[in-house]
């Protein structure tokens, strides 16, 4: 099995992208940890530290995109969807422009940085923009082909990376608005985005030795949904849970709830972070302080077959 950061995946393909000479590469002073400083050694002219003003960062890019230029701008994920939330609403998503944001350290996986800096409501944000549109990607393959499919589609994108390393285990190709089902069942699914799908697997291997069948669907784009494969996997299950290194308020889990709650009444459950901030610690012990752990997920599966 092989362990591989989404960021990396980031910074590698932005290079070979590069080749465009339309694109233009900014950050806000982090491109170390981002890994767009891997475009920076490539295409130095084309690359543009704009130091800790990440508002200041998003109103550049939409004036390069105004001149024509498909522009990548990165920054940790609770920054350039917070601290530049303004500049996001007014410069890029008002005036539908082709900007790529890319926030990485998403999620409680951030670890010992703590709370204040662990991105936890970015997927909220983000999706409530008019013409924003989210990317998750489950893994380092994912994230790679994500930012080929993103260089060759308008924007605007938000695209969501982790700087811990996590299992990489994607093979199918990626498209926009496309989710995949990873594996097939017929007593649960779990509609999950990003690494922590890793989790939801592992959760249905265990439960297959219970003669539970869940099925796992990895929605790397949470807007726009990919309603068809939502409706027809939902319908033919008894229990639907979301999983995401998210809050559970305004992610994934209430995007697939607003659909589902309009076009196939169900009952739901959201596995995610319950309203509360991260802290401090290590990325795995995290993990099983807000319940992502693979004991956890299968045993609210369980329970709720249970219930029934």
């Amino acid at each position: 099995m092989e362990y591989k950061a989404t960021r990396d995946a980031y910074g590698k393909a932005l290079v070979e992208i590069g080749i465009d000479k339309n694109i233009v590469v900014l950050d806000a002073d982090l491109s170390s940890s981002t890994k767009s400083a891997e475009f920076r050694k490539a295409y130095p002219e084309r690359f543009f530290n704009i130091g800790i003003a990440e508002l200041n960062m998003v109103d550049i890019a939409a004036g390069f995109a105004l001149e024509g230029f498909k522009v990548f701008a990165s920054s940790f994920a609770v920054f350039i969807t917070g601290r530049a939330f303004e500049g996001v609403r007014q410069s890029i998503c008002y005036q539908n422009l082709d900007v790529v944001l890319c926030g990485s350290h998403a999620g409680i996986s951030v670890g010992e940085d703590g709370g204040s800096h662990q991105a936890i409501c970015d997927i909220s944000l983000m999706r409530s923009l008019p013409n924003m549109q989210v990317i998750v990607p489950a893994d380092y393959n994912e994230t790679y082909r994500a930012v080929l499919a993103l260089h060759k589609n308008k924007g605007p994108f938000y695209l969501r990376t982790s700087r811990e390393k996590s299992l990489n285990f994607t093979t199918h190709d990626f498209e926009i608005g496309k989710a995949h089902i990873l594996r097939q069942g017929i007593h649960a699914c779990i509609f999950a985005c990003g690494p922590v799908i890793e989790f939801a697997l592992k959760a249905a291997q265990e439960l297959d030795k219970e003669k539970i069948s869940v099925c796992v669907v990895d929605i790397s784009t949470v807007k726009p949904l990919d309603t068809d494969t939502i409706y027809n996997t939902a319908k033919n299950v008894g229990h639907v849970f979301t999983l995401e290194e998210h809050s559970i308020i305004g992610g994934l889990g209430s995007a697939i709830c607003e659909f589902l709650g309009e076009n196939l009444p169900k009952r739901i459950k959201r596995i995610g972070i319950n309203d509360k901030f991260g802290q401090s610690g290590t990325s795995a012990d995290l993990f099983c302080e807000y319940g992502f752990s693979v004991e956890n997920i299968a045993s609210k599966i369980k329970k709720s077959l249970e219930d029934d």
